[in-house]
């Protein structure tokens, strides 16, 4: 953000909410040769936790950045709360805090005063300063700490502070950039307890985390990689996509490891085999009822299973299956 107070002449009539909060058409941005961020297309509904996906490098802290009017895009459009986010950056500012992922504030001042400067920098009546900085200090547990040098703090009590100072206008639009990176996993599920709490008023999330446990929080996710948006759905629609459908583990002993392969390729309720040994991972379409039915048969073919068992697929699962596919990646619609 700009350290400059925002001139209110710059600021266009409040207007309502936007149904969509972020919205962007074929957002690009190179530097030189490189691309870092190619033709994504965005669109985030109001009240919605999105979380962002992707390797290091993929581009979503650069996406992030464009969207909060820190960069400016090469190619196409970016609206952030009903605003143009090229053309009226700072009047779009005035909706939105923002969490970078390198701590960005004054090392000089007091935890308080670096609260004390985001209120006035986005002109949060002085008669409610008091209340919103002790509050967000609460919040973080860090009200005890609050005349500490920012300068001297922990790594974890850094993050603290800068997530503060992104909540403490309260603003309609959040971009957080690995917010809960250095803090304990108690304090993760005080900020996510909140970040629930005010999305169910109408307050807009959009997250960049490696946590899995965390993702699987957010209404969707987007998965980036090598600058591409590669799909959008909530977290169980991109484990049905990309996995394409659930997964069962079979084990028979090695002796009727290609008779059962054989049968496995017939069998309706299966969609894909994989084998690795004397084990076979099933993608099918009902696993509680593979699981039911699938031993029976095999009984009855001669083929006694060993063992057989649901498997949960997780978000890094269908993270792993993604990245893996290699440089030709290309967007899944």
């Amino acid at each position: 953000m700009t350290n400059q107070s925002l001139d209110p002449s710059q600021v266009s009539p409040v207007v309502s909410t936007p149904e969509s909060m972020i919205l962007t058409k074929d957002m690009t941005i190179q530097f030189g040769e490189f691309v870092a961020v190619d033709h994504v297309n965005l669109d985030v509904k109001r009240g919605e936790i999105f979380g962002f996906l992707g390797p290091n490098g993929a581009g979503k802290t650069t996406t992030e950045r464009m969207l909060c009017g820190l960069l400016t895009p090469t190619d196409g459009s970016i609206q952030v709360a009903g605003y143009d986010m090229v053309k009226q950056p700072e009047a779009a500012k005035t909706h939105l805090g923002y969490m970078p992922q390198k701590f960005s504030l004054y090392d000089d001042l007091k935890i308080w005063e670096n609260l004390e400067f985001f209120c006035g920098l986005y002109q949060v009546p002085k008669k409610d300063r008091e209340q919103r900085i002790t509050a967000k200090l609460e919040l973080m547990q860090l009200l005890e700490f609050k005349n500490r040098i920012t300068g001297n703090l922990s790594g974890g009590m850094k993050q603290r502070v800068s997530l503060a100072t992104a909540l403490v206008h309260e603003p309609p639009l959040l971009f957080l950039d690995e917010p809960t990176a250095g803090v304990d996993p108690a304090l993760r599920q005080v900020f996510w307890t909140y970040f629930r709490k005010i999305k169910q008023s109408g307050v807009t999330i959009f997250v960049n985390t490696h946590y899995m446990d965390e993702a699987i929080q957010c209404d969707r996710l987007g998965l980036m990689n090598r600058g591409r948006l590669l799909m959008v759905d909530t977290p169980d629609g991109l484990k049905q996509r990309v996995i394409g459908g659930q997964a069962v583990d079979l084990w028979v002993s090695p002796s009727n490891s290609a008779k059962t392969l054989e049968f496995l390729k017939n069998y309706p309720l299966v969609k894909k085999v994989e084998p690795t040994g004397d084990k076979f991972r099933l993608i099918v379409t009902d696993s509680d009822e593979v699981v039911l039915e699938l031993p029976e048969m095999l009984d009855k073919a001669e083929m006694r299973p060993l063992r057989i068992r649901p498997v949960d697929i997780t978000l890094d699962d269908v993270f792993v299956k993604l990245i893996d596919t290699g440089p030709d990646t290309r967007r899944i619609e």
